[in-house]
């Protein structure tokens, strides 16, 4: 399905392009246009790192339904793109001497479960045992009012831990909260102004508030039900994001701190290896994720990555030290894989070639026929709303049923419905991902969460275009 063609109006910064070759340009160029039209997804700005110099920084198609031409410094939301920012606020805290990785959490902040048994190590690297307050890729009705870090922490950081910290990984943005807490009482300032002062003014980095990035001037969010028509996403009240994803930039300053990080600027070459040394669990099984990363090899390339999801917005950052490269894609839309789908095909233009990996087999048939069968209510426009949580209540809307019937339902039958992702813990929910094929060749990517015990409620079912 393609959406607003005649808007995917280019614009570039040739000085900045010079370094790819005009058939790389132009490789580039097409994989973006197509990828965004194939998709419905409004617009992306995307920067490229090439041995350890942006080389590229280009926007394209609609950024808002104020912005008459895409501007390649507009600042897109990058959600938790941002957390790698509060982990090194937390890095360069430690090397001020203002507190240790391994304080307790309860010396900082009061209050939350088990305080005296996490650490801030464990809040950074996601294995607290805090539950995550938005583990959605939706906005839930208490997110159209403001909130402060400490009525998040009142919700969610005061309820039982789903495990002993250090013994399991579970994302938690509930723990990168308490973590901007503790950067606020060691730095005396807030954590915007003590990154702005430490890390964004040193390498000319123009960032602000998420919160602020709204409104005339700025790239709007947009949603999108199944296949249904793309609408303007209504953005969350203020506060939601805080040090767990509060940060707004254009792609090419999200480039220059991959540069620092392929220099080791600005932080100690320590701390960054710090940052980028997945944590092991008390049983030694490694967590592949750092301090604020993810980590790992792909494709025979060593990569330091995060994604983001804000409301109406997705963000892909990934670095390949080894081959002093980086990939920045932002996009506005919370629908669809085609942030990560644009950043992959960049990256297998600007890197070596290698074997792709063996992919893993379906293993939970009994729950696939289940979300099967909620598929098919989806394409049908009903919906057993017993089989859904208060959340996922709120979300099926009116709009969105009747989003989902007549997006779906001309598809006709899918040819497959497969287990993509096995299941994994997130905010006391157990993730699972399908992806839906059909005869004609389309994909669509059903991303799911339950309740993991009784009847398994689902908290989220949500269908977006698959690459």
């Amino acid at each position: 399905m393609r959406f607003l063609p005649l808007a995917l109006l280019l614009v570039a910064t040739p000085a900045l392009a010079q370094d790819l070759t005009p058939a790389e340009t132009t490789k580039v160029d097409s994989i973006v246009t197509d990828t965004l039209a194939r998709n419905g997804v409004p617009s992306a700005s995307v920067a490229i790192v090439r041995d350890g110099k942006i080389v590229f920084a280009k926007a394209y198609g609609k950024q808002s339904e104020t912005i008459a031409t895409p501007r390649a410094d507009a600042p897109y939301q990058i959600a938790s793109v941002s957390k790698q920012f509060t982990a090194a606020a937390i890095l360069l805290l430690k090397d001020e001497g203002k507190l240790s990785l391994d304080d307790n959490v309860a010396k900082w902040v009061p209050g939350i479960t088990d305080g005296d048994k996490i650490t801030i190590r464990q809040l950074l690297s996601h294995t607290s045992g805090l539950q995550d307050y938005w583990p959605q890729d939706y906005s839930f009705a208490a997110m159209e009012k403001p909130v402060t870090p400490q009525r998040i922490i009142d919700r969610w950081a005061k309820k039982p831990l789903d495990f002993a910290p250090g013994t399991q990984w579970q994302y938690s943005n509930t723990g990168y909260v308490v973590a901007g807490m503790i950067v606020e009482k060691a730095a005396g300032k807030p954590l915007l102004a003590y990154l702005r002062d430490k890390v964004f003014k040193p390498l000319g980095m123009k960032v602000i508030d998420q919160d602020l990035a709204v409104g005339k001037g700025f790239p709007q969010g947009y949603h999108r039900y199944a296949l249904g028509p793309v609408r303007v996403e209504k953005p969350a009240a203020r506060g939601w994001l805080f040090a767990a994803g509060e940060l707004a930039m254009s792609a090419s300053d999200l480039a220059k701190w991959d540069i620092a990080r392929l220099n080791r600027s600005v932080m100690p070459a320590n701390d960054w290896q710090t940052q980028e040394t997945p944590i092991l669990l008390t049983n030694g099984k490694s967590t592949n994720y750092g301090l604020g990363v993810f980590t790992g090899t792909a494709k025979g390339h060593r990569y330091v990555e995060h994604t983001g999801e804000a409301v109406g917005f997705l963000s892909e950052n990934i670095v390949y030290p080894d081959d002093k490269a980086a990939v920045v894609v932002l996009v506005n839309s919370d629908f669809s894989d085609a942030f990560t789908g644009i950043a992959s095909q960049i990256s297998e233009l600007i890197l070596p070639p290698a074997a792709e990996p063996a992919v893993a087999g379906d293993t939970e048939t009994a729950k696939t026929a289940q979300a099967r069968a909620i598929f098919d209510q989806l394409r049908a426009g009903k919906l057993d709303r017993a089989t859904m949580t208060e959340d996922a209540n709120y979300y099926f809307d009116a709009t969105a049923i009747g989003d989902y019937r007549d997006s779906l339902a001309k598809l006709g039958d899918p040819a497959s419905f497969t287990l993509t992702r096995p299941a994994r813990l997130r905010g006391g929910f157990v993730n699972r991902n399908y992806t839906v094929t059909y005869a004609n060749g389309t994909k669509l990517a059903v991303v799911t969460y339950a309740e993991p015990d009784g009847a398994g409620r689902y908290e989220q079912f949500i269908v977006m275009p698959a690459e």
